[in-house]
């Protein structure tokens, strides 16, 4: 894809599947021709996407690409280069490790200097984990709230954990959260220590691959069952 120097390009926000699925069964066919056509790309790991970009469009030739590291290791004041491509009339396509962009994923801040460089933003349909979490869930899907990760220290996660439960119960409103996938058992251990026995908890994990979990249960009734969660990447939703 390409314009004219005249016209600049566009930022395509290219959601990837979120485990080790055939990206055709889960993408549509729309992700496979952006991928084709576009050669410039925004990346959270150079060597996952070229390996995403050569599963779903064999065909595209690799030297021809173009990637740009967008990670907490990248220095913010770099980041605006990055769409120098499209002010020259290409599309830029912005990659996630898994799911869609900008979404618990990197790819806000490039998306924002998009707007401010009047730059046309176009996402593309794809899986989010949150969503389909959300969907699955049969919690409350018309007020939630996204935490991202809860803190580390013990301590602190307790608290925070009890914070959320009030919010949802005076807000009514669903809270999801995710954690490290090897520390998903600890924060389990603590949620059914720190949450009231009638506060529903879902518990959503590899979310669209051969192993799908997805269980909504209350407090007490989590009390006699323990997932294995072990490294297994999850969304967690309650709603008191």
């Amino acid at each position: 894809m390409s314009k004219s120097d005249k016209t600049p390009g566009k930022l395509f926000l290219i959601p990837t599947t979120l485990g080790g699925t055939a990206p055709l069964e889960v993408l549509p066919i729309s992700i496979k021709q952006a991928i084709e056509a576009i050669d410039y790309y925004i990346v959270e790991n150079e060597k996952t996407a070229r390996r995403f970009i050569k599963n779903i469009a064999p065909r595209k030739s690799q030297p021809s690409l173009h990637i740009e590291q967008l990670n907490k290791f990248t220095e913010p004041d770099t980041i605006p280069a990055f769409l120098d491509p499209c002010l020259k009339g290409n599309h830029v396509g912005v990659l996630s490790e898994a799911g869609s962009p900008a979404v618990a994923d990197p790819g806000a801040e490039v998306v924002r200097i998009a707007h401010e460089k009047n730059i046309q933003v176009v996402p593309l349909v794809g899986p989010s984990s949150l969503i389909l979490a959300l969907m699955a869930s049969g919690l409350n899907g018309q007020n939630f709230c996204f935490h991202g990760y809860l803190p580390i220290d013990t301590t602190e996660r307790k608290k925070s954990l009890k914070t959320l439960e009030r919010d949802s119960r005076e807000k009514k409103q669903t809270q999801l959260f995710i954690e490290t996938p090897y520390r998903n058992d600890k924060l389990f251990q603590d949620l059914v220590k720190v949450l009231s026995p009638s506060t529903l908890l879902c518990i959503a994990a590899d979310i669209t691959l051969p192993g799908e979990y997805i269980r909504t249960k209350s407090i007490e009734e989590w009390r006699h069952e323990s997932p294995d969660l072990h490294k297994r990447p999850a969304i967690f939703l309650l709603l008191a």
